[in-house]
């Protein structure tokens, strides 16, 4: 296939935002997948700051770093995302171009809890008036659960409004695959 699976897009998208020295979120931790990821892109002179509620997501990732040898580079974070802004240093606030969101559940987990529309709009607006112009919020929806599909259609109304002079907004994803493919949203601030 030449066109590119929503993963293998969100990775791109990441590539194109972060170089070494930069500074990346990784807004829901799971199981460690991106910020093994966001950390070798941030390079040894890089950070990467890891949020996730569920403490099984941050030992996983904690785990996953450790044995990538890339732990020095992330700060992990027991915490919502709508509250990443707050953990990250003021020396880091310039260099931080990219973030990325796995909205639903852990993975493995317990699918009670999933991420929410209300904190995870919280979250974007936040991380979005701190980022310096060209950063990138990449948000992979998975809405396959009823309250996926209430955070989906939240989600989506916000960012269709966010104006068009402050931020670019694409949604890429299959439209003729059966039971709620997952999609991507990417913001880019102007």
């Amino acid at each position: 296939m030449k066109l590119k699976g929503i993963l293998p897009f969100a990775r791109i998208l990441l590539e194109q935002a972060l170089k070494p020295g930069d500074t990346a979120v990784d807004a829901t931790a799971g199981n460690g997948h991106d910020s093994c990821y966001l950390a070798k892109l941030v390079g040894t002179t890089g950070h990467v700051y890891s949020f996730d509620v569920q403490e099984q997501a941050i030992e996983s990732t904690r785990e996953r770093l450790r044995s990538q040898e890339l732990l020095d580079r992330v700060s992990l974070h027991q915490t919502g995302h709508e509250h990443a802004v707050d953990h990250i240093q003021p020396a880091h606030v310039s260099s931080l171009k990219a973030a990325i969101f796995n909205l639903g559940y852990l993975p493995g987990g317990d699918k009670q809890i999933t991420t929410q529309a209300q904190t995870t709009i919280k979250a974007i607006t936040r991380l979005f008036e701190v980022m310096p112009s060209e950063a990138v919020i990449v948000l992979v929806i998975y809405h396959g659960h009823p309250e996926g599909a209430v955070e989906k259609d939240d989600v989506l109304h916000f960012v269709e409004q966010l104006p068009q002079d402050k931020a670019h907004v694409l949604r890429y994803g299959f439209i003729n695959q059966k039971n709620a493919p997952p999609f991507i949203v990417a913001i880019e601030k102007r």
